[in-house]
């Protein structure tokens, strides 16, 4: 049969179908939408997928433009990794807690930190009040620091940090703890998140100006193709996007659109695409739209490698391979009935699996209520265990390639996010788009639509709207040491008074004198400062004066 006559007899078959299905009137109003409103066919078929070139759009796994994957061989070569995020209240609680994770299974550590952490103050400065260790874990200096890295095997596992604004300073604490430690910076492995477009765009955790941010942000990732070869500088996030109430789809573009940002800045630089791009990684959110989520890590695959190949002319193929890890989703988790979350979080992590992705966290089923507890943790690394080691989905690379539903899929995401790329670069490209609140406004529309499905009981959330009970809670809840924070006030006056304030004040006074000038890597002179007892808070609050503080444009 020839390929006209296949094609003819493919859509006369699909039309005998459709006919047929109308003439039964079985099918229920619905309505048929993954959980981002993307209207979804009763059935696909090889005419959704005929415009598709096998080779040039799909292609083999670990080949261009790696759709199926970045490695030939996917989980048979190296399983993911199990990369629990995880930090609360004290040092001393959370490098308990790392130790504990290690010998559970984990191969690598994801560290969460508090808000004044986040936020660049110091835990004895007034913004801070009643906010340590609530949501993370408490650091301001590097005695902190060597006490949460404490006999940890920094030398044979990676660490992930999610830090963004401070994320130059936290990063130059970590590194000087090690260093102290004996472990140089070159054999360090791991990973930063230090995206700070997300934060004006989403998470709303920013202290400077875009531009200014930016330009420490490069700053670290100059630093890191220099001097530590084993660092991904960046990880540009989308799960923040998605947990403030994004589409998949707005998800995919905005992060990919932050990650186009960060390579221009470093070929601004000065720097070679090929000598940073290989180590920019990316971290998604994993929601529980089954297929819409596989097809969205496939499509990011393709459009990242078609980007950096073919916009930015990457000559490596390493710098068109897109690394991810991915997150299940915080923001599906329910306060009642928690149990259930460890349900959606099986089913998310399976589709992150099936996606391809590289790392992993398990959200655990206590999360809408409190920090997670340790039994609750446990049961979700044993999530990704049972995954790995009793399904059979690790036997083979793809396993999902080829069905016509998530090919078409796939490819309707690529569409859908290269028409946000065009209309970002009209209002003039990323930094204007997000002054002017256009992320803002896009992200805001999709989760106001989700809230009135809900609502409306359009959308059934388990439950919350529906399959409601009364049964009492009976999970266990995390308790943190009350003495924590005390100690981390003694320690942080002890190191205020005893540090030698001469080398303190020349160090944090360079710092300060290269931040106005705006023409030096910055990060050499941040570890300077910290290894004579500069604070976080310290070197934030200086950065605070030179830059100014940055005003979100409201959306209305």
């Amino acid at each position: 049969m020839s390929g006209l006559n296949k094609k003819g007899r493919d859509s006369e078959l699909r039309q005998n179908y459709e006919d047929s299905v109308a003439a039964e009137g079985r099918e229920g109003a619905g309505p048929y939408t993954t959980i981002s409103s993307r209207p979804i066919n009763r059935l696909y078929d090889p005419t959704d997928i005929e415009h598709l070139d096998y080779e040039k759009d799909i292609n083999l796994p670990g080949s261009y433009p790696y759709t199926r994957g970045v490695h030939k061989t996917g989980y048979r070569g190296k399983s993911w990794t199990i990369r629990m995020f995880s930090g609360f209240g004290s040092v001393e609680e959370t490098n308990a807690r790392y130790h504990d994770l290690l010998n559970a299974g984990n191969n690598g550590l994801s560290i969460a930190f508090d808000m004044p952490t986040l936020m660049g103050y110091d835990h004895d400065e007034p913004w801070a009040a009643g906010e340590f260790g609530s949501c993370g874990v408490a650091v301001d200096s590097i005695k902190d620091m060597e006490i949460l890295l404490q006999d940890l095997p920094l030398d044979k596992i990676t660490t992930s940090m999610t830090i963004n604004s401070p994320a130059p300073v936290i990063w130059a604490l970590f590194i000087a703890a090690a260093e102290k430690r004996g472990v140089p910076r070159s054999a360090l492995a791991g990973t930063l998140q230090n995206d700070i477009l997300k934060e004006y765009i989403a998470q709303n955790e920013f202290i400077f100006p875009p531009r200014d941010s930016m330009k420490l942000v490069t700053d670290t990732v100059e630093f890191a193709t220099n001097e530590m070869p084993s660092w991904n500088p960046i990880s540009v996030s989308g799960y923040h996007i998605r947990e403030a109430g994004s589409t998949s789809a707005q998800e995919l573009a905005f992060t990919l659109a932050d990650g186009i940002e960060y390579v221009r800045w470093g070929i601004e630089r000065g720097l070679s695409v090929d000598s940073f791009a290989p180590r920019i990684s990316f971290f998604f959110n994993c929601h529980n739209d089954f297929f819409e989520e596989i097809a969205k890590f496939r499509a990011a695959r393709r459009l990242w490698a078609r980007v950096m190949r073919e916009d930015f002319g990457a000559e490596m193929p390493r710098s068109w391979l897109m690394r991810f890890h991915t997150q299940t989703a915080g923001v599906s988790l329910t306060e009642q009935q928690p149990e259930v979350n460890l349900v959606r979080v099986a089913i998310q992590a399976l589709a992150g699996v099936l996606g391809g992705t590289q790392s992993l966290h398990t959200d655990s089923m206590d999360e809408a209520l409190a920090l997670p507890s340790d039994k609750a943790v446990r049961l979700a690394v044993r999530t990704q265990q049972v995954l790995l080691h009793e399904t059979g989905v690790a036997n083979t690379v793809d396993p999902l390639g080829g069905s016509y539903f998530l090919e078409k899929l796939t490819d309707d995401m690529e569409k859908e996010a290269r028409a946000y790329f065009e209309r970002i670069e009209e209002i003039g490209g990323v930094i204007p788009a997000l002054e002017t609140g256009y992320f803002q406004k896009e992200i805001a529309d999709a989760s106001a639509r989700f809230q009135r499905e809900v609502e409306s009981g359009e959308r059934t959330i388990v439950g919350v709207n529906d399959f409601i009970t009364d049964e009492p809670l009976e999970i266990p809840i995390l308790k943190m040491d009350p003495e924590g924070e005390r100690r981390h006030l003694v320690r942080l006056k002890k190191l205020k008074s005893e540090r030698d304030a001469d080398a303190w004040g020349e160090a944090m006074r360079a710092l300060e004198k290269a931040s106005e000038a705006g023409n030096e890597n910055l990060m050499p002179l941040i570890l300077d400062a910290v290894n004579v007892g500069a604070t976080s808070g310290e070197i934030c609050n200086m950065w605070r004066r030179v830059y100014g503080e940055y005003q979100e444009h409201v959306v209305v």
